[in-house]
């Protein structure tokens, strides 16, 4: 009968956790916990959302040629390296 009252679907685990999460964080709270999950919850679809859309738009490597590679980490390169001289002036 112990080992039945804490198994993890045990109806007892769910209210002791219920009550432990009120009692940390209080009835005022809650409703702004659970805003916040829902906000975090929707920017993370939203980012994978962005992320698959993001493929499907960049050409892929075996398309172009190694010339364009090339100088795409050149005019790179030299970009970070512009940066991180003004970085350094400032």
């Amino acid at each position: 009968m112990t080992v039945l009252l804490f198994a993890i679907e045990s109806p007892t685990i769910i209210i002791l956790v219920v009550a432990a999460i009120f009692l940390l964080f209080g009835g005022s709270k809650l409703p702004q916990l659970a805003r916040a999950l829902g906000q975090s919850k929707k920017a993370f679809k939203e980012g994978i959302d962005d992320a698959g859309r993001d493929d499907r738009e960049r050409p892929k490597l075996d398309t172009v040629d190694d010339e364009t590679l090339f100088e795409e980490a050149r005019r790179r390169a030299q970009q970070m390296k512009a940066d991180g001289t003004k970085r350094i002036e400032h």
